[in-house]
């Protein structure tokens, strides 16, 4: 059966068959989200593609990156396509998202075809669902010094983010957004299209999230998705940085009260941010999944 290449822009009528060969693949990097895919399309041009059982997708319109192929099928007749895709896009292809085992993976179908390169900003930092509800042990000492306080300090409470805070959440975001904007503009506004484009959808998309109080206000506030039957991952997390333990807080609560049921939780990447890498690094990751990029010599 021969199978056309027809890259699209994500439809919420597309989360069924996406996510079913999402979650089968057993993937752990945040990439294979539907929900993540879907609220940064139109800031990345994100396009995709059904190629049989294998899910494929686009990023950018000028020298466009594909996602290593994820599904079941026929991996290397897929990747023959995306290279006379790229071909007729007048530049060699461009694989990103590339484990360990997918740079083999590639190699092996391709041998010496392809430079492989790390991308640090993009590896994920994984965790141990119960280490950050435990939050056990020196190591995390910190942690609960700040939590403490925070528990200690303010008048708070912790409930899920549903469609009666939601609102309030965003009026929240955008008090945050204007005090960070001037760290990074355009990312700023970029996150800020993403989020919009989240909550606008964010039942349909099958969300979870929770949301953190402080004497009556809102000042954090987190949101994700299961990657499959074992992890979780966290695409948002916002807190207001001048209230101490809030970060740390609202962490552990949605942790707490929203992930037992999951071993792992993804907490994405730290686009090259050294003090987002640090914050991330201090949570003590499992697993610091490695990605690369893909370059045909061609």
């Amino acid at each position: 059966m021969k199978f056309v290449l027809d890259f699209k822009t994500p439809q919420l009528s597309d989360k069924a068959w996406v996510s079913a060969i999402m979650r089968e693949s057993g993937e752990l990097a945040c990439e294979y989200c539907f929900g993540n895919l879907y609220m940064w399309c139109t800031v990345y041009c994100n396009t995709i593609a059904r190629y049989g059982d294998l899910f494929l997708a686009r990023d950018g319109t000028e020298k466009p990156a594909y996602l290593f192929p994820c599904g079941k099928g026929d991996k290397k007749k897929a990747i023959l396509e995306l290279k006379e895709a790229a071909k007729a896009d007048g530049s060699p292809l461009t694989l990103y998202c590339l484990t360990p085992k997918k740079v083999r993976e590639l190699d092996c179908m391709f041998p010496g075809e392809f430079d492989f390169q790390p991308t640090r900003e993009y590896f994920d930092y994984i965790y141990n669902t119960q280490d950050l509800i435990d939050l056990a042990g020196r190591r995390y000492h910190g942690k609960r010094n700040h939590i403490a306080y925070f528990k200690k300090t303010f008048d708070w409470h912790y409930e899920p983010l549903t469609e009666r805070n939601m609102a309030d959440c965003l009026a929240m975001n955008e008090k945050w957004e204007q005090r960070n904007r001037e760290k990074n503009p355009e990312d700023i506004d970029n996150e800020l299209v993403a989020i919009h484009r989240a909550f606008d959808n964010y039942f349909d998309l099958e969300f979870t999230g929770g949301v953190l109080y402080a004497d009556g206000e809102i000042v954090a506030y987190t949101f994700g998705e299961p990657l499959n039957d074992t992890a979780f991952c966290t695409h948002v997390e916002k807190a207001f940085a001048d209230v101490r333990g809030a970060y740390p807080a609202i962490n552990r609560e949605f942790a707490a009260n929203a992930l037992s049921g999951f071993h792992f939780v993804n907490r994405e990447e730290d686009a090259g941010s050294e003090g987002l890498r640090r914050a991330k690094e201090s949570y003590y990751p499992v697993v610091l999944l490695p990605k690369y990029t893909a370059v045909c010599k061609e």
